[in-house]
């Protein structure tokens, strides 16, 4: 387990998240979402598309300031803090994008290396660092490559290299194996455990793949019209009593829509909220 920092005191929690909210000029992404994820927990996300599961991600990652609410990582109040202290939080903590984010101009290696150059790590240590961890993620030698020349599976894992190079004390994957098959997406959460068994950090991941996600983290967290609709044990998921949490998890479309119908129809602003 990473050590404690100076302002990490009390620190039980990587991640606490109170009364979150988050607008973009006419539209509330996230309303009251309230959280914690453990020092070394595995947190799954889910909820239907649009639901605010990439903001949140953003809030947890210090790119993007709440409205409203308490943002507490890795024992830093990021939503009152000054962008000095977000910056130097920034880089304890590791971020794979839902697009890769790769720099289409930057070969395979230079992407890697971004973090630890910019992150000011000893200039003489970057190259085997780099080679080391495309080796632990399946790509040895393609540090010469362009990220154009590789597949869409090799394009998450770079982002993974990417975002684990600097061992950050927390990871945040966002969809890190949409559009995969299954045999790639096994891979790419053992790589997950693995990296995380090594490290001792803690990780947040936003999945569509809900049978996935809910067999690699501990605890999973549904967002419904950008509230935490349920939170619990990864195990109790698919036998949630939450109607609608119950049937978005099992895929069952039919009841899942008319439930959906019916929340949007009569739920009160705030209803079925868990903090």
């Amino acid at each position: 387990m990473t050590a404690q920092r100076d302002g990490d005191a009390g620190g039980g929690a990587a991640v606490e998240l109170q009364g979150v909210t988050v607008g973009f000029v006419s539209r509330r992404v996230l309303t009251g979402v309230t959280l914690r994820v453990p020092r070394g927990g595995r947190l799954g996300i889910i909820g239907p598309a649009a639901g605010g599961k990439s903001v949140l991600l953003k809030v947890i990652a210090g790119l993007l300031r709440p409205d409203a609410g308490a943002v507490r990582v890795l024992g830093h109040d990021l939503a009152a803090a000054r962008e000095r202290e977000v910056a130097a939080v920034r880089r304890r903590v590791g971020m794979l994008f839902q697009n890769y984010a790769l720099f289409d101009f930057l070969s395979v290696g230079d992407n890697v290396a971004f973090p630890l150059v910019h992150g000011g790590a000893p200039p003489e240590g970057i190259e085997a660092r780099v080679a080391a961890r495309l080796r632990g993620v399946g790509l040895a030698g393609s540090e010469r490559k362009l990220p154009s020349e590789l597949s869409g599976g090799m394009k998450k894992r770079v982002g993974i290299a990417r975002a684990t190079v600097a061992r950050p004390e927390l990871a945040l994957y966002d969809e890190p194996t949409a559009g995969l098959d299954p045999v790639t997406t096994s891979k790419i959460y053992d790589l997950l455990r693995a990296d995380q068994a090594e490290t001792g950090g803690t990780c947040v991941v936003v999945s569509s793949d809900v049978a996935a996600v809910a067999g690699f983290a501990d605890t999973i967290a549904m967002l419904h019209d950008g509230r935490v609709r349920w939170v619990g044990p990864a195990a109790a998921l698919f036998d949630a009593d939450d109607p609608l949490v119950r049937s978005f998890a099992r895929g069952e479309e039919r009841e899942g829509a008319a439930v959906l119908a019916r929340a949007v129809a009569i739920e009160p602003p705030g209803a079925g909220v868990w903090s």
